[in-house]
């Protein structure tokens, strides 16, 4: 790895070893046969572990049970519909060895877009994770004449993994090596716009990313631990969780949204890959926790804090840091399990504040970069060049420019294009959507168009200015970002969840999803029998939540890009009801789709 590379912005279309998922994952499992692996909790909420050796003979044994169903060449896809869990891994890996692809799918997903997925894909072979999903699309076999296999895993059936793994443990076959320029996998991404894109990812564009982001965070070995929480369907989830602590023959231990605050203590992790809302949420809860308490432990905190401060002003850490350090911050830390050394974030810039606070702390967020279409990183921010509000420098091997030519005249940002041997083959049967996207630099060097608006300081960090396609132009001529704005809001306890709207409009109105705990304790404060959804309702409280957005947006942000208006939402922006992506950004033309009528009768009055 050649950490020299980093941050000097030139595209170098080089592929070091191993340059293929399989070679790296057959690399760790030499080097680290009984280091402990994929770890899952039992029954009994305990971890169990497997380690690199026991994973790979699974992997082998699946290997030649796929093998004897006859029905796999060169090329094809295998899918997957399942949460992170051992058997993905297994799966993919085993697929790799055949010289397949892998196309996962996402369990929490509607069943018209596994169909979609699976046709478009061509996927030959389809894991499922439980009977359910298996009942859910056990007809497929009959309507895509691609699909000629489902495999459950948890399952002790004819059709199960546990069958297949069986019939190649007396059946070995041995795994044939991709090469670079190999699909690896098909991930299909919903976005937040438009139908799913299945984005083609080499072996080499996945390996060479891990890579570069390895090399920016030297210290890490297989001494390290994760706590997976997002999809590996994902590429970020895949890229930096999956591949690279496999790359390291480090750890992961798998969690839920759910039990995620129970199980930081029992896995102790060092490293979190997540996405800037659960820190917001985290940091909201632990203020608001604080407030709640009140008496000495809200003072102790607050004092903690100025002394962090303190010492990110002036470098020093005084007596009076190192003892509240000890009294205040070690107790969150250990909440966190006592060895987190760093988080990564991606999908969105985290708040500067929110930032802060977790650097006061001694829990350091990295703000990283990137799109699916790009392995997905090509920025990054690590110990070693780290800026507040960045989100890093570019990573090695990859070239970053900005196009001023595509916004408005004078501005000082423009369209972020990105270059280097991360970059995707293409969108699969979407020639005319991959025409559009992807570039060519003045070498020939293959690059694609972000959507993202962006500027490079002079030292050559980039910041994220906003979306060509989620901002707005009002109708004094003003443009609007809306995605920083949304996220301040989201810093105020009351606020669960936002959308800023004002496209052609002479003033923004804010859709505002209240968190119902705060207004069930305030109505529980009040002694009020009402419920949280009656309460919100209120106009008294509608007024209350309404100012304190605008007195906390006030001096930060332009007076035409402060909300005037406000709708109140009772129900949230979820997975389930289709108004964000798996990584939680917002799908505004959901949203606009459902409230859009009530949008409109709130500009209405202006002219009753």
């Amino acid at each position: 790895m050649t950490f020299q590379e980093f941050g000097k912005n030139i595209a170098i279309m080089r592929y070091d070893e191993p340059s293929n998922l399989l070679d790296l994952f057959e690399t760790s499992v030499k080097k680290y046969p009984t280091s402990k692996y994929i770890g899952e909790k039992n029954t009994e909420g305990i971890y169990k572990w497997n380690t690199y050796q026991e994973i790979a003979a699974r992997v082998d044994n699946l290997r030649g049970g796929m093998a004897s169903l006859r029905v796999l060449e060169k090329g094809d896809r295998v899918g997957i519909i399942a949460s992170n869990r051992a058997e993905w891994a297994i799966c993919a890996y085993a697929t790799y060895g055949l010289e397949c692809s892998w196309v996962p799918m996402y369990e929490k997903e509607l069943f018209q877009t596994w169909k979609y997925i699976i046709g478009d894909s061509c996927i030959k072979i389809l894991f499922v994770s439980t009977h359910a999903i298996y009942n859910e699309v056990k007809s497929l076999t009959e309507e895509i004449p691609t699909l000629k296999k489902i495999i459950i895993i948890e399952s002790d059936a004819e059709h199960s993994m546990m069958a297949l793994e069986a019939i190649g443990k007396g059946h070995p076959v041995k795994s044939k090596k991709p090469v670079h320029s190999d699909t690896a996998i098909l991930i299909y991404t919903s976005g937040t716009t438009g139908d799913p894109k299945g984005v083609l990812l080499s072996h080499g564009n996945i390996t060479t990313n891990a890579q570069a982001g390895l090399s920016v965070f030297p210290e890490t070995n297989n001494t390290y631990r994760a706590l997976s929480i997002l999809p590996w369907a994902h590429s970020y989830a895949h890229t930096a969780e999956l591949t690279g602590f496999t790359m390291m023959g480090a750890s992961i231990g798998i969690t839920t949204v759910d039990t995620m605050g129970d199980d930081l203590v029992k896995v102790r992790p060092t490293t979190l890959i997540c996405v800037p809302r659960l820190f917001d949420k985290i940091y909201a809860g632990i203020h608001s926790k604080m407030e709640d308490k009140g008496g000495i432990a809200k003072k102790l905190f607050y004092m903690a804090k100025d002394a962090a401060e303190v010492k990110r002003r002036t470098g020093k850490a005084g007596l009076k840091f190192k003892l509240l350090d000890k009294i205040v911050f070690g107790k969150i830390r250990e909440r966190f399990g006592g060895r987190l050394k760093e988080s990564l974030t991606a999908s969105a810039r985290t708040d500067t504040e929110v930032a802060n606070f977790f650097f006061d702390i001694g829990l350091p967020i990295y703000d990283c970069y990137g799109l699916t279409e790009t392995s997905p990183a090509f920025t990054m921010n690590c110990p070693s060049a780290h800026r507040l509000g960045s989100v890093g420098k570019p990573i090695e091997k990859v070239k970053v420019v900005i196009d001023q030519s595509v916004v408005e005249e004078g501005s000082e940002d423009g369209e972020i294009l990105a270059f280097g041997p991360n970059v995707m083959q293409g969108y699969h049967n979407k020639p005319e959507q991959t025409a559009a996207i992807m570039v060519e630099d003045e070498n020939g060097i293959k690059g694609v168009r972000t959507g993202d608006r962006g500027k490079l300081d002079e030292e050559g960090y980039l910041f994220i200015t906003g979306r060509i396609k989620s901002e707005f132009k009002l109708s004094n001529g003003k443009y609007v970002h809306p995605e920083n704005i949304e996220q301040s809001i989201k810093l105020i306890p009351w606020v669960a969840n936002v959308m800023l709207y004002g496209d052609g409009k002479p003033y923004t109105i804010c859709l505002i999803v209240p968190d119902m705990e705060m207004a069930q304790g305030y109505a529980n404060e009040l002694d009020l029998t009402v419920s949280p959804e009656d309460l919100i309702q209120q106009k008294d409280v509608q007024n209350l939540i309404s100012k304190e957005i605008r007195a906390h947006l006030k001096g930060t942000f332009g007076g035409y890009e402060i909300p005037r208006k406000f709708l109140f939402l009772t129900e949230d922006f979820t997975l389930e009801n289709g108004m964000l992506t798996q990584t939680l950004k917002l799908k505004r033309r959901n949203v606009l789709k459902k409230y859009g009528a009530q949008i409109e009768s709130l500009y209405d009055e202006d002219t009753k």
